[in-house]
């Protein structure tokens, strides 16, 4: 049995194939299985709680673990470690979510892309056809994650505090969230994964996008992520295509065509969920 794994720092999805790549189990989620933000007991506590795989982790001959967090040394040891110590049997290999990302969107095995995350986080690099090249390292979401979700969930809730939304819109986003002071400062500095938790406010915007005042929020995040990633690599992208992985980026296909024609570049693929693509990646490359 082999584990494929693709984790963002909300959810985490894992497929169970064999080696021809027949899906073994019903596609398993979990929570999103970041050590940047959990540690290594709580890695390990959120894996065996899912019983499908507790009770077949003697059967796992390999697990592909692909995850936000894990581009440092120390975020892939963390992962590694847990990883071995529930999947015995298996052979294991963590890379970071960026590798997902190209694995899933880049049309043949030796295509050249700069590739983009955004999803919970956000992430760009460039895939010259053999190996990653980054020019960022990431702070974490305090400090980076431009057109994240959590990036929009902040300003969503800094707009609805300093009245900057138009009125019909924050009696819409205050009638769907709790928005009590209180509430929310519990959630950003009492609980674990707190930018999940403001990632989860930017399904909003999609549900709005007939506002100009969403429509520009969305825009304006873009513009910041192509200004401070996607620019890195100005020599690149005269000849590479710009393709994007992740949920935010996915509902923002319109926006971001034409923020890259605004600034550009040019948009490739874009990738909802990476981890169907890995499946035929890997079990190709085991053939």
């Amino acid at each position: 049995m082999i584990l494929i794994v693709d984790s963002g720092s909300t959810k985490c999805d894992w497929i169970a194939v064999d080696k021809d790549g027949n899906q073994l189990l019903e596609k398993i989620r979990t929570k999103g299985l970041n050590p940047e933000i959990l540690t290594e007991k709580k890695l390990k506590k959120t894996i065996k709680k899912n019983e499908d795989l507790k009770n077949n982790r003697s059967e796992v001959t390999h697990v592909y673990f692909y995850g936000a967090g894990c581009g440092t040394e120390r975020g892939k040891e963390s992962v590694a470690n847990v990883l071995k110590e529930i999947f015995l049997n298996a052979f294991i290999k963590v890379e970071e979510d960026t590798m997902a990302a190209v694995y899933s969107t880049i049309n043949h095995e030796n295509e050249a892309a700069v590739v983009c995350i955004l999803g919970t986080g956000s992430n760009c690099s460039y895939y010259d056809g053999k190996q990653l090249h980054q020019k960022v390292q990431s702070l974490g979401y305090i400090l980076m994650d431009d057109a994240a979700g959590n990036f929009f969930g902040k300003q969503l809730i800094r707009d609805y505090y300093f009245n900057h939304m138009p009125t019909d819109i924050k009696i819409a986003f205050s009638t769907k969230y709790n928005l009590d002071a209180d509430y929310i400062k519990y959630n950003i500095y009492k609980q674990p994964n707190p930018n999940a938790y403001l990632a989860n406010f930017a399904e909003f915007m999609f549900l709005n996008k007939d506002s100009e005042y969403i429509r520009t929020l969305i825009k304006d995040g873009i513009r910041l992520f192509v200004k401070n990633y996607i620019m890195q690599y100005k020599e690149e992208l005269k000849t590479v295509p710009v393709h994007f992985a992740g949920s935010i980026a996915y509902f923002s296909q319109g926006e971001i065509k034409e923020v890259a024609q605004e600034m550009g570049f040019t948009t490739g693929n874009f990738e909802r969920r990476p981890i169907e693509g890995l499946v035929k990646f890997h079990t190709n490359s085991l053939k």
